[in-house]
């Protein structure tokens, strides 16, 4: 019965979505080429796969309107991470742990078993009490649809764990045992609880895997734990401290007892639109993260998810970025190299100078490009480089200000689209560095702007018109020289 209801819902919403798609895609704030739902709200990135010769993209999906309500699994793969299929929504609400008008199917992950595809993940629900999160089994022969295990839930939260603090199931397998990180809180203070299994349906706890002693908020959202070389990594994102939306810890991990023994922090972007990233294992061996490309509504600097929802949706990823360990086990976030496939119109200049007379930049249509350069640091004497980006004759614009002399990378939209508010920061850290490497991505609403080896990386959304479409560069207090400018335009994926 369980399952002949999750079918019914599935088809009530593919009726939805069929009746509203044609419309929504022709939205003026669609995306080119990031990845975005058909119809409706999108937020976290949940079971991403590669499994059976595809690329599996499961996602947070409210079917029905452009709000967070009322939690699907949506479906999609590709065979080059660029260009995705939608396929039938995987988990819909149905169940008394999971059916519930403002909860469903909460984020996950994914696991292959002896050939199967398991999901797992946080079923919320509401019965008078407050809002219970548990977690969940589902099941697939095929990769397509899916099956909930009749002994759900599987696991229940544990004493001293609020129940409705205890989500986001991050599963994998090691020698034979799987084993599953889970996002908690505790006396007021975020946790990555370990849990493991023989057979993914009867689970045991194992231990604390890291927790915060006061410096990473009272909850651990989409906690996500590999390993990368000889090191391991917690992603996580912490509510409830300040701006910060995705961050890292790199260190040592030990099997046998279950614990985490971190010695670098750091923050996997800047912007004010990354959280809750996922990763996964390419089949060549990349570890890839992707990301959701907003914030939530508790952020100090929120204002509010963008005008996308008058257009029947909202939401979509930023671009999925390979993660490297750098010698000092810090990280690198680098944008896949699949991307350049959508690649067109290519311009370059090996070389030229940037004074207080701001020069016009040529990227694509200046709305949808991808645009690279160097800074040579040994000729530059400048006290600040701006890079002024989506402008238009009305003033509009996003300024991107790299602040040579206070060490500071900042991005402003406060006066980008007449919607958007906020400036995001990072340090410049330029000690001893002859070159300072730029990479920007900008889509319809967005852009991802990466700077100093893929190591201080800015995602902000941004709901510019085409009218807004001119890129200026100028140096201020000096003169600044460019090396190895290229720029390209890029390919439409999803219009």
């Amino acid at each position: 019965m369980s399952r002949e209801l999750m079918l019914e819902n599935i088809k009530r919403a593919h009726r939805v979505i069929e009746e509203k798609k044609d419309m929504i895609k022709n939205g003026k704030m669609r995306q080119h080429y990031h990845f975005m739902p058909q119809t409706g709200w999108l937020n976290d990135p949940n079971g991403l796969i590669y499994y059976k010769g595809k690329y599996h993209y499961f996602y947070q999906l409210n079917p029905y309107y452009g709000q967070w309500d009322y939690m699907h699994w949506g479906h999609a793969v590709s065979e080059d991470l660029i260009h995705w299929q939608y396929l039938p929504l995987a988990l819909a609400p149905s169940e008394k742990y999971d059916d519930h008008i403002r909860g469903g199917c909460f984020s996950g992950s994914a696991v292959e078993c002896d050939g199967k595809l398991f999901l797992m993940y946080t079923g919320t629900s509401n019965h008078g009490s407050g809002y219970e999160q548990t977690q969940c089994i589902a099941s697939s022969e095929d990769g397509i649809q899916f099956t909930k295990y009749e002994g759900n839930p599987v696991i229940l939260p544990p004493d001293g764990v609020p129940a409705d603090l205890f989500r986001d199931p991050k599963v994998w397998k090691h020698d034979g045992i799987y084993y599953m990180v889970c996002g908690a809180s505790r006396n007021k203070r975020g946790q990555a609880l370990l849990y493991r299994s023989q057979d993914m349906y009867h689970w045991e706890f194992f231990n604390v895997l890291a927790e915060s002693r006061g410096e990473w908020g009272y909850m651990w959202e989409c906690p996500d734990f590999y390993q990368l070389e000889d090191k391991y990594v917690l992603m996580f994102s912490p509510m409830g401290e300040s701006d910060r939306k995705a961050v890292y810890l790199t260190g040592d991990f030990d099997y046998d007892t279950g614990k985490f023994d971190w010695q670098v922090s750091g923050e996997i972007d800047w912007g004010m639109d990354y959280y809750a990233p996922q990763s996964f294992l390419a089949p060549d061996g990349r570890r890839i993260a992707v990301g959701w490309a907003n914030e939530w509504p508790w952020m100090p600097f929120w204002k509010d998810w963008g005008p996308t929802y008058t257009e029947g949706w909202c939401g979509f990823f930023n671009l999925p970025r390979e993660v490297r360990l750098m010698p000092d086990s810090t990280l690198q976030f680098i944008p896949v190299k699949e991307l350049e496939i959508l690649r067109k119109d290519s311009r370059t200049m090996d070389s030229f100078t940037v004074d207080s007379n701001a020069v016009e930049l040529t990227a694509g249509d200046g709305v949808s490009f991808e645009l690279k350069m160097k800074i040579d640091m040994e000729q530059t004497d400048a006290d600040q480089l701006e890079l002024n980006l989506r402008c238009g004759e009305d003033g509009k614009k996003i300024i991107c200000t790299l602040d040579f002399r206070k060490a500071l990378l900042q991005v402003d939209r406060n006066n980008s689209d007449g919607w958007s508010e906020g400036i995001s920061k990072s340090v410049l850290f330029l000690k001893e560095k002859k070159q300072l490497d730029i990479h920007i991505f900008s889509d319809q609403s967005s852009i991802e702007i990466f700077t100093d080896h893929y190591q201080n990386n800015h995602a902000n959304n941004v709901f510019s018109d085409n009218i807004h479409n001119q890129i200026w560069i100028r140096a201020l207090g000096g003169k600044a020289i460019i090396r190895e400018y290229e720029s390209y335009g890029l390919r439409e994926c999803f219009r």
